[in-house]
C-alpha cells in the first residue's frame, strides 16, 4: 500500500461530538474518479482500490497508527518521518490518514488489513509504542452479508471495521494494559456510515483498538 502522513483539517463541531465523555469517529473514504465518496466501513474492496480514513475526536491527544497488511508488513501511518513526530490530534479538528495527496492502494493477498490505533489523552513519552508486535494474521477471506448487500446493494462483511484488539493477540507488556482498557471501556458503534469508538467516562490512560479492512 501507499501512505503517506496526517493532516489536521478544520472541521466544523458536529453535535454527535458532544455525547460520551470520550468519542472518537473515523469514516472511510473510497477514490471514485476525480472524487473521494464516504464507504462502509465494512465494504470489501477490491484490487487497486484507493482508500483514506478521516479521524476526530471530542478531546485533545495523541495518535498513532499502523497497518498491517495481508502479506504480512507493518507500516507506521501516523506519524510519519518524512513529516515529523508530532502526533498530537485536537479535539474537533479532523486527520485524514493518509494524507490527500496519497491514499492506501488496496494489494496483497484477499483478507483483512489490520490498521491499529492507539489513541492516549497524555503523552506516551520520547519513544514511541511499537505497533508491529505479532499478531494472528486475518487471512479468512471476506464474505458479502446477505442481509446488507439486499438493502444497500453493496458487498459488506460484517467481520470489518473497527473493534477490539483479541485478548490473544500477544500484544508487548507496555500495551496490555490499553488493550485491556480498551476491551472493558469502548463501545463500538455504527452511525450510517461513520465508526464511532466511544468512553462513557473520560479516559484515564491510552487506549489501542483496530480497524478491519476488507478486501478480495
Amino acid at each position: 500500500m501507499a501512505i503517506l502522513a496526517a493532516a489536521a483539517y478544520a472541521q466544523p463541531p458536529s453535535r454527535t461530538m458532544t455525547q460520551g465523555a470520550h468519542r472518537m469517529e473515523i469514516v472511510l473514504e473510497r477514490h471514485e474518479g476525480k472524487t473521494w465518496r464516504v464507504i462502509d466501513p465494512g465494504l470489501i474492496l477490491d484490487q487497486g482500490d484507493e482508500v483514506r480514513f478521516r479521524f476526530r475526536t471530542n478531546f485533545d491527544g495523541y495518535l498513532y497508527v499502523s497497518n498491517h497488511s495481508t502479506s504480512g508488513r507493518y507500516e507506521q501511518l501516523f506519524p510519519r518521518e518524512e513529516t515529523g513526530r508530532d502526533n498530537r490530534v485536537a479535539a474537533g479538528q479532523e486527520y485524514r490518514v493518509p494524507a490527500t495527496s496519497t491514499a492506501f492502494r488496496i494489494a496483497g493477498p484477499a483478507g483483512h488489513e489490520t490498521v491499529y490505533w492507539l489513541v492516549s489523552p497524555m503523552p506516551l513519552g520520547d519513544v514511541p509504542p511499537q505497533l508491529d508486535f505479532p499478531v494472528e494474521q486475518h487471512n479468512l477471506i471476506p464474505r458479502c452479508d446477505d442481509a446488507r448487500l439486499k438493502v444497500r446493494g453493496d458487498c459488506v462483511d460484517a467481520s470489518a471495521g473497527p473493534k477490539p484488539v483479541p485478548r490473544d493477540a500477544g500484544m508487548p507488556e507496555d500495551l496490555s494494559d490499553a488493550a485491556t482498557r480498551s476491551q472493558r471501556d469502548l463501545m463500538f458503534i455504527r452511525q450510517q456510515d461513520t465508526a464511532v469508538i466511544s468512553s462513557p467516562e473520560p479516559l484515564t490512560g491510552p487506549v489501542i483498538y483496530e480497524f478491519l479492512l476488507a478486501h478480495r
